[in-house]
């Protein structure tokens, strides 16, 4: 069954004042269907390969063959890689239990490292004390010129030779970049080739921060044995009203992104906050706050995206939410959770002089919980979209990436920027490049 969402807690005549106007939002819904047309052309002529991937399989052999020979004998995985590099992988891994607090640690091998952040004293006690006969280095850079991705490949490439494993190195790592270009340089693919190591292809029409569906993502979903066809099938659910050309009161993603975009023009919600009532979604917000933040913030335009986790972040930014400054879009993700996990002895229960968990369960709470911050966001004003996924698995959460990739695309159209550039991030990186040089 495909995810519900609804939006009417964001709406003015339910909220009050600070809830999304009619008109607002059906003169926003009412210019996505450009949006949806561009798509929809998009994807005839095949300028934009991610449109086209839901649908693809001839790809899946080559990355389920690179993830057995990844898994042969391995202890450990360790992906090198930021941003977009990372997160997606990341963001399905965690449905294996990869990087879910309290139980990451004991999930069955092999164990995944995403090291998508650059700390030397991090990433050098990693190198000191892994078994590196056993481990595999997956490096992935799209230009293969990401300066991160480079020093953590070269400090894994010195640490192998020093462990007297330099024979094995095209056993040990694996590549992933674009295609070589006449005359144009890749550093990742220079440094791999040079050591003979296999590397995959990233499509050179594929971001990034939008390539969860490609090898970039599946691979390391692939690596913990999830279904990655089903990824890729929840996908083609969320792409089926726009290629179906559905009105966009029948697209979730203009839906969303309508509601999205008419709160920050007409309200002032500068904010979009992910709010996710399950520990294997965390990743899925950190993913989706790149996402949101690097595609749209363009131009003194876009909305500053939050992720936070339910129920701990009751905790620490409900508050805010709620008796702060109002100017935030609140999404609320929960999953079917109720019946889930320890059941309470009614007899601990009194004891604790809690007798109304008597007889019920850990998920129980965590559903009434989610409902409950819902209604009292929307009972104080604030505006709520909530989605509910029935079941969290490969199928619902390749059509939440999905969605969330078309919402962000069809915001920025209604914004009037482009989705799939960063020039800002780039002028960073030149100069930290700069200065690593010595050059002031």
């Amino acid at each position: 069954m495909p995810f519900v969402q609804s939006i009417e807690s964001a709406h003015a005549e339910r909220i009050g004042t600070d809830g999304v106007t009619t008109a607002a939002f059906d003169d926003a819904l009412a210019r996505s269907a450009e949006a949806l047309d561009w798509l929809r052309a998009r994807h005839a002529d095949g300028a934009l390969p991610l449109l086209r991937l839901p649908a693809a399989r001839d790809d899946l052999p080559p990355i389920r063959d690179a993830a057995r020979r990844l898994s042969a004998g391995a202890s450990d995985v360790v992906i090198l890689g930021t941003g977009g590099s990372s997160l997606g992988g990341q963001t399905l891994a965690q449905l294996a239990g990869h990087g879910v607090a309290g139980l990451g640690l004991l999930r069955d091998g092999p164990r995944l490292h995403f090291m998508d952040n650059l700390d030397g004293d991090t990433y050098g006690a990693l190198l000191a004390k892994l078994p590196l006969a056993t481990t595999r280095f997956v490096a992935i850079s799209k230009s293969g010129g990401t300066a991160e991705t480079l020093m953590q490949t070269i400090a894994a490439l010195s640490a192998v030779k020093a462990a007297g494993l330099e024979a094995r190195t095209p056993e040990l790592f694996l590549g992933l970049s674009e295609p070589a270009k006449p005359g144009k340089r890749n550093g990742l693919r220079a440094l791999l080739d040079a050591h003979r190591i296999a590397m995959l292809d990233h499509d050179t029409g594929v971001g990034g921060r939008f390539s969860v569906l490609t090898n970039v993502g599946l691979l390391p979903a692939a690596v913990l044995g999830l279904d990655i066809a089903a990824v890729r099938s929840g996908a083609a659910t969320a792409l089926a009203p726009v290629l179906e050309r559905c009105p966009p009161s029948e697209v979730p993603a203009a839906v969303g992104a309508a509601l999205s975009v008419a709160l920050a023009t007409t309200q002032r919600k500068s904010i979009a906050v992910m709010l996710a009532y399950a520990d294997k979604l965390e990743r899925f917000t950190r993913w989706y706050v790149q996402l949101w933040a690097e595609s749209l913030g363009k131009n003194g335009k876009g909305t500053t995206p939050v992720a936070a986790l339910g129920p701990v972040d009751q905790h620490s930014q409900l508050q805010l939410f709620i008796a702060g400054p109002r100017d935030k879009l609140i999404t609320v993700v929960t999953t079917s959770s109720a019946g889930r996990g320890p059941r309470m002895a009614a007899d601990l229960a009194e004891l604790c002089g809690e007798g109304n968990f008597a007889g019920k369960t850990m998920g129980d709470l965590a559903a009434a919980e989610g409902r409950a911050t819902a209604e009292t966001l929307a009972k104080n004003g604030c505006p709520v979209r909530t989605i509910h996924i029935d079941k969290l698995d490969e199928a619902s959460l390749g059509e939440l990436l999905m969605h969330f990739m078309l919402e962000t695309i069809i915001a920025a159209r209604l914004l009037g920027v482009d989705p799939f550039d960063q020039p800002a991030v780039e002028e960073g990186k030149v100069l930290a490049k700069r200065y690593l040089a010595g050059h002031s």
